[in-house]
């Protein structure tokens, strides 16, 4: 009877959280297996960094943006794109409220758990306030953003505004907090990889179960 009954137990979905996870991995030792991320929820991610990469890129090279400065080829291009990720980092917060991805708790300590809570919570509020920032900045200048370069949006803020000019500064600093977020995103990815050697990293790789 107990061999009959841990088979069946092997052969039934496992359920996280209530939800059924079909063909979810089990590690050695009976661990719970570690939940997977849906094609929506990858492709958000995904294109967000490639956004990202493309956005510093231009951001890089660029002219400099001062008193009379008119955005044109590379600022406007630069505008255009943080407009974009900031709708794809609104959408992406909005699915992951709807479609909850739980983290894994095995084999990692409750300092780990609530470091990776806190650097996820942040990634999402720079994503989301950085671009914001830009805008009320050009808001302040006096310019008008185009969403992919053909809608023309509101100004947030009245032209000539100090609160806009600060904001531009403050959106420097807060570009540079992003990259340093999003290395360490990177480096604990890695860090479950290769010394953990979970599948925390492969639950988000396209084509991943």
């Amino acid at each position: 009877m107990s061999v009959r009954h841990t088979h069946q137990e092997a052969r039934e979905p496992s359920r996280i959280g209530g939800r059924t996870l079909k063909n979810a991995p089990i590690s050695e030792g009976g661990a719970a297996p570690v939940p997977g991320y849906g094609g929506v929820a990858k492709a958000l991610h995904w294109l967000i960094f490639l956004l990202l990469v493309a956005q510093y890129a231009v951001a890089w090279t660029m002219p400099g943006i001062h008193r009379g400065t008119r955005p044109e080829g590379l600022i406007n291009v630069h505008l255009s794109l943080g407009l974009v990720i900031l709708a794809l980092a609104v959408l992406r917060l909005l699915w992951r409220v709807a479609h909850p991805v739980p983290l894994p708790r095995d084999n990692m300590p409750a300092w780990q758990y609530r470091g990776a809570q806190i650097v996820h919570a942040l990634l999402y509020l720079v994503l989301i306030v950085l671009p914001l920032m830009g805008w009320a900045n050009a808001s302040a200048r006096g310019w008008t953003v185009h969403f992919l370069g053909l809608l023309p949006l509101p100004r947030i803020l009245p032209t000539g505004s100090p609160l806009g000019r600060e904001l531009g500064d403050i959106h420097v600093w807060a570009s540079y907090a992003l990259l340093a977020l999003v290395g360490l995103h990177f480096a604990a990815a890695l860090y479950h990889r290769f010394w953990l050697r979970d599948r925390v990293l492969e639950r988000m790789l396209p084509g991943a179960g």
